[in-house]
C-alpha cells in the first residue's frame, strides 16, 4: 500500500486519542473529505487507536449531488468505519433558504428590519455549513456517545483559500465537551497538496466523484454552492438530475430579487435551462434589484438597526423618507407592508425601543411618548423574535 504524507496533530489531540474517545469523520463525498477519512483511518491504525469511528454525512438534501451520499458509504465500507447520515429536522439547505426568505419578508413587513435581508448563505455568513453541518454533527454525536470524548475531524486543507490558510490543526470544543468528556475539532490534512489528495483515494482503489469526473466540477459540495467559481457554477448545469433544482434557485433569485452570489445571478449561467417567461422575470428582478439599491443607500445610517435594534426615533421627515423607500422596495417584490407612512414609522421605533429597553433592563426615558402604543399593540419583549 502506497505510504501518505503525515496527518497533522497536536499533543491535545495525541492525548485525547489514548483515552476512551469516538472519532468522526465529516464526509461530504468531495475529494478532501475522502482521502482525509483514509489519512485518519491509517494514522488511527498506526498508534493503536482501538474506540469508535464514525463517518458522518450531513445530508443537505435537494442540493446535494446524487453520487455524494454514495461515495461516503463506499469510501465508509472500504475503510471498515460505521456510517451516520444526519439531516436537519426542519428540512435541507433549499428549505432553509425558503424559509429564511420568508422569515426576512415578515420582518420587512413588520418593519423589524430597515432593509430587506437576502435569502441567500454568504462567505461571511455560512449558516449553511453552521447549521445544516456543523451544529447536527454535533448533536448527533453527543447523542451517540454521551460518555465518550469527541474528536470531530474534517478534510479542510489551507491550500483551498486564505481564510482557511488561518485555521489551526486543532481546537477545543466547547459545544461536544460535556462534563468529564472533551470536545475536538482536528484538520488531519490541513497541509496537505491537491495532488496528495488525488494520491490518497488512489491507493484506496477509489473512483472520484463523478462530478469530478464527468462535469470537470473542482470541488464538491452543494450542486450550486455561494462559494462556487463561475466554471463550476456552469459545469453544475449539465447534470440533468440538477435543472429542477436550479430552476428553484433562479426562482428564490427572481422572487426576492437578491443575486445568488452578491452580483452574479445564477439565472445567467444557463439561459438555456430556462422558459423565456422565466427570463423575462429575472431581468424584471434584476431592474428592481437595482432600483432597490439606490433606495436603501439613501436610508440615513442613524436609522438603521444596531443588533436588531433601533438606536434613535426618527424625525417627521426621516419617517416619511423611510416610509417611502419601503413602499417602492416592497412593490418590487409584491410585498404588502405595514408602516407606510411617517406616523406609523415613527410608532414602530418607538415600540421597538421600548422593548429594547426592557428586554435589557433599562428605564424608559419619560418623553418617549409610549403610554398609549404599547397597550394598543400588545408585544410583549418575548414575543419578539429576530430571525
Amino acid at each position: 500500500m502506497p505510504m501518505l504524507p503525515p496527518v497533522a496533530t497536536t499533543p491535545e489531540i495525541d492525548s485525547v486519542l489514548q483515552q476512551k474517545t469516538v472519532v468522526a469523520f465529516g464526509v461530504s463525498g468531495g475529494k478532501d473529505s475522502i482521502a482525509g477519512l483514509i489519512a485518519t483511518h491509517r494514522y488511527l491504525n498506526s498508534i493503536g487507536f482501538t474506540g469508535p469511528r464514525l463517518a458522518v454525512h450531513a445530508d443537505l438534501g435537494s442540493v446535494e449531488w446524487d453520487q455524494s451520499l454514495f461515495k461516503c458509504q463506499e469510501a465508509a465500507e472500504k475503510l471498515g468505519w460505521e456510517m451516520d447520515v444526519t439531516t436537519r429536522q426542519a428540512g435541507g439547505m433549499m428549505e432553509r433558504w425558503l424559509s429564511r426568505w420568508s422569515n426576512n419578508t415578515q420582518r420587512y413587513t413588520d418593519l423589524s428590519c430597515v432593509q430587506l435581508i437576502l435569502p441567500w448563505s454568504t462567505p461571511s455568513m455560512r449558516f449553511c455549513t453552521s447549521e445544516l453541518k456543523v451544529a447536527v454533527i454535533r448533536s448527533r454525536l453527543k447523542k451517540l456517545y454521551p460518555d465518550y470524548n469527541i474528536v470531530n475531524a474534517t478534510g479542510i486543507r489551507r491550500e483551498e483559500s486564505s481564510s482557511r490558510a488561518k485555521m489551526p490543526i486543532a481546537k477545543h470544543d466547547p459545544q461536544t465537551a460535556r462534563r468529564g468528556f472533551e470536545g475536538y475539532q482536528w484538520n488531519p490534512i490541513i497541509e496537505w497538496s491537491v495532488g496528495e489528495v488525488w494520491g490518497a483515494i488512489a491507493s484506496e482503489g477509489l473512483d472520484p466523484h463523478e462530478a469530478y469526473t464527468r462535469f470537470n466540477m473542482s470541488r464538491v459540495s452543494c450542486r450550486w454552492c455561494i462559494m462556487s467559481s463561475g466554471p463550476d457554477l456552469y459545469n453544475a448545469t449539465l447534470d440533468p438530475a440538477g435543472h429542477e433544482l436550479y430552476r428553484q434557485m433562479v426562482d428564490l433569485e427572481i422572487d426576492s430579487t437578491f443575486a445568488f452570489q452578491s452580483n452574479k445571478w445564477l439565472g445567467d449561467v444557463n439561459q438555456t435551462l430556462l422558459s423565456s417567461e422565466t427570463k423575462d422575470r429575472l431581468e424584471l428582478a434584476k431592474a428592481a434589484a437595482a432600483r432597490r439599491k439606490v433606495l436603501e443607500a439613501g436610508i440615513p445610517n442613524h436609522l438603521r438597526f444596531e443588533k436588531q435594534w433601533p438606536t434613535c426615533i426618527p424625525s417627521l421627515q426621516e419617517a416619511s423618507l423611510l416610509a417611502e423607500i419601503r413602499i417602492e422596495v416592497a412593490a418590487g417584490i409584491g410585498l404588502n407592508i405595514k408602516c407606510t407612512d411617517a406616523t406609523s414609522v415613527i410608532q414602530r421605533y418607538e415600540e421597538l425601543t421600548e422593548l429594547k429597553h426592557l428586554k435589557h433592563g433599562i428605564p424608559v426615558p419619560e418623553d418617549l411618548g409610549l403610554e398609549q402604543l404599547i397597550p394598543a399593540v400588545q408585544i410583549q419583549p418575548q414575543q419578539l423574535s429576530f430571525f
